[in-house]
């Protein structure tokens, strides 16, 4: 065993967590910066019931020169974390979707987008596999143009929209969320296939079996701009604030804000509704009105108990 000689603290960032082991790439400026090592994390976060998340900022130390491991000793204060991926340090979420195989549930879409909004982390949406049909992917935009979200059109096939895709990204903590098969890993893939091999000759002495997207992992596509690689989601919790919060979420609601009969009207059964006569001239969408009235209901039913 080649044990480390200087006893150095490196400064670095948890790119991937499996089975105990804490995949940790160096930040600090030196000839070290961009190594990954494999890393235990120290007894005394089970103590305090801090476990380390894929994001982290942490310092470790080397254990091991040649086969490249670690102890992590301490974790920095983390600016947010989601529980489902399981991630820290974001700032932004990029959503992606495929316009086609498999078609978007837009009712667990614009569920994430406002448990995202009410956790304070921007979102920006990618359509994918728009080489299979254009026009739905610019009509679905635009849905989400005129919701308030920032959209990207992309097609890994025809490598479209890729480098909208890779400046979108530029100089953030990104996470890739989206359902499975949409193509977040041969984005991931695209964008960063370096860090993909790095990651997995490193991890070779624990990995079983061929690679899928079991876990969180996070890939440096430059010095300043990292992008997750999360699992798919195949369901999205119910917000947790009051019903009568939820239409401020809705931002293509707020011009109407005001101009209802009734003032605080819920747009559901209210005479006079602003928003619902926009819905009949459709200057709102009608998929993101029967999302947010599928909600109400749904928090309405949740008050009961």
């Amino acid at each position: 065993m080649s044990k480390s000689e200087d006893n150095k603290v490196y400064f670095a960032k948890i790119i991937k967590g499996i089975a105990g082991f804490y995949y940790c790439i160096i930040l600090d400026e030196g000839n070290r910066k961009g190594q990954i090592f494999s890393c235990k994390a120290k007894g005394i976060f089970r103590n305090i019931g801090v476990k380390p998340l894929v994001g982290d900022n942490v310092d470790f130390e080397i254990t091991d020169e040649k086969d490249f491991e670690g102890n992590i000793i301490k974790i920095h204060q983390r600016k947010n974390s989601l529980i489902r991926p399981a991630v820290a340090n974001i700032d932004k979420v990029m959503l992606v979707l495929a316009v086609e195989s498999p078609s978007p549930a837009f009712y667990y879409l614009d569920k994430y987008l406002i448990n995202m909004s009410n956790a304070g982390i921007k979102v920006e949406i990618c359509w994918n596999k728009t080489d299979l049909n254009m026009d739905k992917a610019l009509e679905y935009a635009k849905i989400y143009t005129d919701a308030g979200f920032k959209n990207i059109i992309a097609s890994t096939v025809e490598d479209g929209g890729l480098k909208t895709l890779k400046e979108a990204l530029k100089g953030e903590v990104n996470v890739l969320a989206g359902a499975s098969g949409v193509g977040k890993s041969s984005i991931t893939n695209i964008l960063a296939p370096k860090a993909n091999m790095d990651t997995n000759t490193v991890s070779r002495k624990i990995e079983r079996g061929r690679h899928t997207t079991r876990h969180s992992e996070l890939f440096m596509i430059d010095n300043d701009t990292f992008v997750f690689d999360t699992p798919g989601f195949t369901s999205v919790e119910s917000p947790t604030f009051d019903k009568e919060e939820l239409r401020f979420h809705f931002n293509e609601f707020a011009k109407y804000e005001g101009k209802c009969r009734f003032a605080g009207c819920n747009h559901i059964n209210e005479p006079d509704c602003a928003v619902k006569e926009a819905l009949e001239k459709e200057y709102i969408s009608e998929s993101r009105y029967q999302s947010y009235k599928k909600m109400y209901e749904e928090m309405s039913e949740r008050r009961k108990y």
